[in-house]
């Protein structure tokens, strides 16, 4: 069940194994974004999503760190999904942890069902950016999740983060404070 409280859970995933990457920073602030509108807030970042082992439908035993995963999407009011464009795809990373959500199906909240999920798709360079957040929007459908009519495409051959991580691009910024003004906003509606 959603959170019942005014203040909901969003739980952003996504990143690199690189720790600080440009898709990772953009998760953060996006994730700050939702916590400033009242959000209580998780992040699962590429270095923990290289922990999960293999999705493997045949092995239904799950480690401690494959267990924690799902249990933070299942207990989610919300989610936001941060992938680099690879060859116009989502990172192996992600897509083995989106793999994993198989375990929800029986849940009394199937998948996503009733959760919105805000998408951010980093690229160097933009032509693999539109055709991964295509995909990224079609998978969240696939499992009844509510795609944020906003999806953030970033360019990062353009300079976005300062060395602190913190966006130095009004534009880009105000993407940010969109999309999780759209994930927080759906998640509250649909507590109500």
């Amino acid at each position: 069940m959603p959170n019942p409280a005014s203040r909901p859970r969003i739980v952003g995933i996504g990143g690199t194994t690189k720790a600080g990457s440009s898709t990772e920073k953009a998760l953060q602030a996006c994730l700050a974004a939702a916590a400033r509108l009242g959000a209580a807030i998780e992040i699962i970042t590429g270095a923990q999503l290289a922990t999960l082992p293999l999705y493997s439908p045949e092995e239904t035993a799950r480690t401690a760190q494959q267990q924690q995963f799902v249990a933070s999407v299942r207990d989610a009011d919300g989610l936001i999904l941060a992938t680099p464009a690879y060859h116009a795809g989502m990172s192996g990373l992600l897509k083995n942890a989106i793999d994993l959500l198989e375990d929800l199906r029986e849940a009394p909240r199937p998948y996503l069902d009733g959760r919105a999920v805000g998408c951010i798709v980093t690229a160097y360079g933009w032509q693999g950016a539109g055709t991964t957040l295509t995909s990224v929007r079609s998978i969240v459908h696939a499992l009844r999740g509510w795609p944020t009519p906003l999806g953030v495409t970033l360019n990062t051959a353009l300079p976005l983060f300062d060395a602190a991580g913190a966006c130095t691009d009004e534009r880009t910024q105000a993407q940010f404070e969109m999309l999780a003004a759209q994930v927080v906003g759906f998640a509250r509606r649909f507590a109500a």
